[in-house]
């Protein structure tokens, strides 16, 4: 079976799923990538194209749980609980996190990922390591500087304490 055949079906789908495009390009992406690093042992898989629709979906919906724990955790990470706040310092605080959010999403690719997953996701260095293939010193560098780049960026605007 060609991918190219249903590629576009796998969009639509993820699509569906996640009300974003690039996010869906990304995970028909992984479906691909998936699908190249299996291509020795997909014999055994009686219908592809039912497989590859079951990735997109646990794919698509990692995606959404990920986005969920990301914007829920980023509070911890950044430490701008304030127990009953007033509705103007509510207000000043999510729109604080809002822009931090924005911030993360223009670090480098590899420090980008690399925070997220260590320092949101709480994942190890070893996880990280695996899932993103890069040898331990390259995530631990891309997570200092991503950190480096986050604290320089929350003094700068006088969110750090």
């Amino acid at each position: 079976m060609n991918i190219q055949a249903i590629k576009n079906k796998l969009f639509r789908f993820a699509v569906s799923m996640l009300k974003d495009e690039a996010e869906a390009e990304d995970v028909v992406q992984e479906v691909v990538i998936k699908l190249w690093k299996q291509r020795n042992n997909l014999d055994h898989i009686q219908n592809l194209e039912a497989w590859t629709m079951r990735l997109t979906r646990n794919l698509s919906i990692d995606k959404i749980r990920s986005k969920h724990r990301r914007y829920e955790s980023l509070d911890k990470v950044v430490h701008l609980e304030v127990e009953n706040p007033s509705p103007a310092k509510q207000t000043e605080l999510n729109d604080t996190m809002e822009q931090l959010r924005k911030w993360i999403k223009k670090l480098p690719e590899k420090q980008r990922l690399v925070f997220q997953l260590r320092d949101i996701e709480g994942m190890t260095y070893k996880e990280i390591e695996e899932a993103l293939d890069m040898p331990i010193s390259q995530v631990k560098i891309n997570l200092f500087r991503a950190r480096q780049q986050v604290r320089a960026y929350l003094l700068k605007n006088n969110m750090y304490e």
